[in-house]
């Protein structure tokens, strides 16, 4: 059940933007009205976006981010969107008049749903460019904020940034995954972090896994109405009713618990099989994320005998001695998960997101490899 508070009706929604409300005709006036020329890319973004939701349409369409294959556009239901950010909103307690900070691309489903939570929750909606360092130099306090962990790890890399960070009262992290060396330091911080779980075809996340405090956990809880079950190929199947017409099985390898939270122990298709032995491409950059501080990425390359043989690309601007590198794998890795070769690279491929391109790492080795 929605609790009573939130506003599911979409024609009944209004925004508050910096302190001051707006109901949705008042804002379809203004958008009209304002030339997007004029005003800040973020303004202008988030006005497109309103305009879209205070349509009269259903439905929505939304981008994936193509972290796993080609980007794709698919129409979303407007109704699921809002049951989705009735959950999030209902499982992190936020309240109306609660400031939201939105400074993630528009693009995307996660920057949306930040504006149908504010919408949803009445909350006040501070806006910020998607840059790298959304918190710089950012003065109104925020109650609750979604960030992508590049914008987290810059956060840390700048102390007034990283004290704004500690003062935000709760935060989710979500459009990659987050690094060992970040959750380390997010330990010790004394607020609400989160990472999430969840994809486009979710409507964002539908789990959430604490990382600040003595709550910090390797597993996340899902929202309640989620219900999560195994493949054949143990892969996570998400069964949410609320915000997926049908049952989504995912490629997600995972370990469910009688407590109902679970563990993503990484993706089926990042899994190499090399001579019969299959190693998880997450779990080695796990191993390797505290201990190289170049950009690298794991991936394969055809083998004649093995099938497939593991490789690791590394910025090469930062290597000086690949024998040393290999001393260094030696050590922290088996045997049969050592690469059979290390691959200099100008910079590691990623996704407009952010995510590290599996594909391009895949064809960028091969042709190295030539």
């Amino acid at each position: 059940m929605v609790p009573s508070a939130l506003i599911t009706d979409i024609t009944r929604q209004r925004l508050t933007l910096d302190g001051r409300t707006y109901t949705g005709d008042e804002l379809m006036r203004q958008i009209q009205e304002r030339h997007t020329s004029d005003l800040p890319l973020e303004i202008a973004d988030l006005y497109a976006f309103l305009e879209r939701w205070f349509d009269s349409s259903d439905t929505l369409s939304v981008q994936t981010s193509g972290s796993t294959g080609l980007p794709k556009t698919m129409a979303v239901s407007k109704s699921r969107m809002v049951q989705s950010a009735c959950l999030t909103c209902e499982f992190l307690d936020l309240r109306p008049g609660q400031t939201a900070l939105l400074c993630m691309n528009l693009r995307y489903i996660g920057a949306m749903m930040m504006v149908i939570r504010a919408l949803v929750c009445d909350l006040n909606l501070i806006v910020r460019p998607a840059s790298g360092r959304p918190l710089a130099n950012l003065t109104s306090p925020i109650h609750f904020a979604a960030m992508v962990p590049l914008q987290v790890y810059k956060a840390l890399q700048n102390p007034q940034d990283r004290e704004t960070l500690q003062a935000i009262h709760r935060v989710i992290i979500g459009g990659g995954s987050v690094s060992p060396a970040i959750e380390e330091t997010l330990r010790t911080f004394s607020n609400a972090i989160y990472s999430t779980y969840g994809m486009t075809e979710t409507l964002s996340h539908i789990a959430l896994r604490p990382l600040a405090g003595s709550l910090a956990s390797t597993r996340y809880l899902p929202f309640r109405s989620v219900a999560l079950t195994l493949s054949e190929r143990e892969t996570l199947i998400i069964n949410a009713p609320l915000v997926c017409e049908q049952p989504l099985e995912t490629n997600d390898l995972a370990r469910l618990y009688p407590d109902g939270t679970f563990e993503i122990l990484g993706r089926a298709d990042n899994t190499i099989n090399s001579g019969g032995i299959k190693i998880q491409i997450e779990s080695v950059e796990s191993l390797l994320q505290p201990h190289l501080t170049a950009p690298f990425a794991v991936t394969s390359i055809s083998d004649a005998k093995l099938g497939e043989a593991m490789v690791l690309l590394v910025v090469d601007s930062t290597v000086n001695n690949l024998s040393q590198l290999r001393l260094m794998l030696a050590e922290l890795l088996p045997p049969y998960h050592q690469p059979k070769q290390i691959i200099p690279v100008a910079e590691i491929p990623l996704t407009e997101t952010g995510k590290i391109d599996r594909k391009r790492c895949k064809l960028l080795a091969a042709k190295a490899t030539f």
